[in-house]
């Protein structure tokens, strides 16, 4: 940074001046000399997409958002997670107006969360779910990158995945290249950016886009992540918020873990959970 206030100033010797660009953009390059923000859900998905950015070699500060959600178990699951991956900093922002909007099976009591009759039941998609919260991806990206560019990390991780999902128009790949080239123009730090090297400022990370959910949670079990820990269901049972199994993300989570011969590690803590209780 001082380097390129010299620069500017002109105190800089025009051979330094034609290298402080290439410098530049390898200290940009290079996750050593990076953080990054990671949205974190408590979810599955978030907490893979966290354990990339840390086997990548960010430094990672971990946002979680309480907007009113119905499956508020899931911010206490994204504080363990953080505690469990050691993130940098873990920040919970309060977004209420979010909630108070409605408009969603996840926000508004007026509206029940979809539900299959079987546990074993697929997963299919034929049009946007009610699960889907209005411009929730759009609010949490955008308090991402004001978070991002106060800090000075360039680099967003969102564990939004395209495959598996239920069709949310703002999990799609070219919603987040349209962010992307957003985040140049609409900052600060992507005008000087460009002002200096023509290079972007930030980039949007989706690791998990084109993966099968079968796949992240291989991929997280090979980077260490512990899935007793997430939390996925959008309609959890008091008193301990277990899954209530027949929701599309129970659904989708169960039906990975059966392809992969494993067991939900969830399930096994809610079990343990349940026979401990008084009278069991």
């Amino acid at each position: 940074m001082l380097l390129r206030r010299l620069s500017r100033a002109g105190h800089l010797h025009p051979s330094l001046q034609r290298l402080l660009p290439r410098c530049y953009a390898r200290v940009q390059a290079d996750p050593a000399h990076r953080d990054a923000v990671v949205l974190l859900s408590g979810g599955l998905d978030s907490a893979t997409a966290l354990a990339v950015a840390r086997r990548d070699g960010y430094r990672c500060h971990a946002l979680t958002f309480e907007y009113g959600q119905r499956h508020a178990y899931e911010l206490e699951a994204a504080r363990r997670v953080a505690e469990a991956l050691q993130v940098h900093r873990h920040a919970v922002m309060r977004l209420g107006a979010l909630g108070a909007l409605g408009g969603s099976a996840l926000t508004s009591v007026d509206l029940q969360v979809p539900k299959a009759e079987r546990t074993d039941e697929p997963v299919t998609a034929t049009a946007i779910p009610s699960t889907y919260v209005p411009a929730r991806n759009t609010i949490f990206l955008s308090y991402a990158l004001a978070y991002a560019e106060v800090h000075g990390a360039y680099d967003i991780f969102i564990g939004a995945n395209a495959v598996d999902y239920s069709g949310y128009p703002d999990c799609r790949p070219e919603y987040f290249a349209a962010f992307e080239r957003l985040a140049q123009l609409a900052t600060k730090a992507g005008v000087e950016r460009q002002a200096n090297d023509g290079q972007p400022a930030f980039r949007i990370h989706t690791p998990l886009l084109r993966l099968r959910k079968e796949e992240i949670i291989a991929r997280g079990v090979t980077l260490g992540v512990d899935y007793s820990l997430t939390h996925s269901c959008y309609d959890p049972l008091p008193p301990d918020g277990a899954p209530c199994q027949r929701c599309d993300a129970c659904r989708l989570r169960q039906a990975a873990f059966r392809k992969l011969g494993r067991h939900d590690p969830l399930l096994d803590k809610h079990a343990a959970l349940l026979s401990a209780q008084p009278g069991r």
